[in-house]
């Protein structure tokens, strides 16, 4: 894949695949609320806000991407039988945009046992941007049903976009797992997204 130069295929979906367990992952990482209290939550080291029905948890860790190590940062919580999460990473070389945010897509995919699709390719995906955002392909919403790790069904509605930040690229994804769909809720949190 030339967007990675020396980076592996193989070790680049090794540490996506790390990356969409992290997103399960945060069904622990979530607090829970009994009800949807939306709240404008300024999230300063990815200097962006977003909306959320709930009061967040923050989480970090470091990821191994290929020959680099990435801080994968996280947002999350949980209200009315949803999960809302957001993570985000900065990545030093532009080049490897559409390659890192191509192989997260489909880490996630294959973690909700969704088969593999290419970007942008309806029904279930359409084009996302953010205002101030790059426009690249790879920047999706996605509206799906997939399975939980323990295989019972769940409600998909996720994004993917990249921006220009300080001279590094930050790539985010941010996501609503949910029992029931509720587009208007998941509207809600994920058009909420505001770069700063």
């Amino acid at each position: 894949m030339q967007a990675f130069g020396i980076l592996s295929q193989t070790s680049a979906r090794r540490a996506l695949r790390a990356l969409a367990w992290g997103a399960c992952a945060a069904w622990s990482l979530a607090a829970c609320s009994p009800a949807l209290n939306w709240r404008n939550v300024p999230v300063e080291r990815a200097q962006l806000t977003v909306s959320l029905p709930c009061k967040p948890d923050h989480g970090s860790k470091t990821v191994e991407l290929g020959r680099d190590k990435v801080e994968l940062s996280m947002i999350g919580c949980e209200a009315k039988g949803a999960l809302f999460a957001m993570s985000w990473m900065e990545l030093s070389d532009p080049s490897r945009i559409s390659g890192v945010l191509g192989l997260w897509h489909d880490a996630v995919r294959a973690q909700l046992q969704l088969p593999r699709q290419a970007a942008g390719t309806p029904p279930e995906e359409s084009a996302f941007s953010r205002k101030g955002g790059l426009n690249v392909p790879q920047s999706v919403r996605m509206r799906s049903v997939g399975r939980r790790p323990d295989g019972t069904e769940v409600q998909v509605d996720a994004v993917w976009f990249a921006r220009l930040k300080g001279g590094k690229v930050q790539l985010v994804h941010a996501v609503v797992y949910a029992d029931k769909r509720d587009d208007a809720v998941a509207d809600g949190f994920l058009e909420s997204i505001t770069l700063q």
